[in-house]
């Protein structure tokens, strides 16, 4: 079963869908004044950026890792679930414990904005 088509279809939405998230995390940074910011929207800025961190580095680990190239079209549709896999990992992680990294960005934003 040829799986080529679907893929490629799948790789685009992934591509277009990972250009989108980052574009709003850049908007969002750059168009948010936080001197005006209440704690729980820092704090909710703060652990976004820890999540998208934490993403980099799993997807990062995740190239470490020697795979099997012999069905590289199945590949691409896994590689497309993976990847919301991972994020949805990242966030959960952040929500639940953390490394700590937003609570640290946290205290450092309420510091430098005087909140």
């Amino acid at each position: 079963m040829d799986f080529s088509n679907i893929t490629n279809l799948y790789a685009d939405k992934y591509a277009s869908a990972t250009n989108a998230a980052v574009d709003k995390l850049k908007n969002k940074i750059n168009s948010t004044d936080y001197t005006n910011a209440t704690d729980d929207e820092l704090l909710s800025a703060c652990k976004e950026f820890e999540a998208y961190f934490l993403e980099q580095v799993f997807k990062g680990m995740e190239k470490t890792v020697m795979k099997d190239e012999s069905n590289s079209s199945d590949n691409q549709l896994v590689d497309y679930f993976k990847d919301q896999t991972v994020q949805e990992l990242a966030k959960t992680s952040t929500e639940q414990q953390g490394l700590g990294l937003a609570q640290m960005l946290y205290e450092q934003m309420k510091r430098n904005y005087n909140l």
